[in-house]
């Protein structure tokens, strides 16, 4: 079986990949010229909605991992995150098989929603002040680092990551379809 060690490294090392990803996609965008030529732009404006699909997907069955396999447990703030996050599986899953993006603007608003909670939870988890106290009573501390990998990374982190994932992938889609 895998250890836990590995495993946590190799999904820091996704989280990683997928930081540098996200910087070298908001420098592509925002240098290079938009229209529908552009390949990479082309590529996720097309797919924007299956992209988002399997970063929700995965984001939900790792979670679910670590809680229930690895016997991590969720503390408050990983729940809330865990709301904007579970049901867009579904509703990102539905979209894809009807090829409906009517969905975008919902899916933008529960990312944006759940990105904040997952920035906050980072900002705590490293330090910050909490604004709102975050009880340990039958969950674990919001503080607690169960990962803590290159220095930075740890769940929360990862949280956070997924999120602006499933905002860049659904934002080049909306943004794709206007420029139609």
């Amino acid at each position: 079986m895998i250890s836990v060690d590995f495993f946590n490294r190799f999904l820091a090392f996704l989280t990683l990949a997928s930081h540098i990803f996200l910087v070298a996609g908001l420098l592509f965008f925002v240098f290079s010229p938009k229209n529908k030529a552009n390949i990479f732009f082309a590529f996720f404006g097309k797919n924007g909605l299956l992209f988002a699909f399997l970063v929700a997907f995965f984001a939900s069955a790792l979670s679910l991992f670590y809680s229930n396999i690895i016997g991590f447990p969720p503390c408050n703030l990983c729940w809330y995150q865990r709301i904007f996050i579970y049901p867009q599986v579904i509703f990102l899953g539905l979209a894809c098989l009807k090829k409906d993006s009517a969905i975008i603007d919902y899916a933008l608003a529960l990312t944006f929603i759940g990105g904040l909670i997952a920035l906050y939870h980072t900002y705590i988890g490293f330090g910050g002040t909490s604004l709102f106290p975050c009880s340990a009573s039958g969950f674990a501390s919001c503080t607690q680092r169960y990962v803590f990998e290159f220095g930075y990374i740890t769940l929360p982190v990862m949280s956070l990551t997924s999120f602006l994932l499933l905002f860049f992938s659904l934002f080049s889609q909306k943004y794709y379809q206007r420029m139609k």
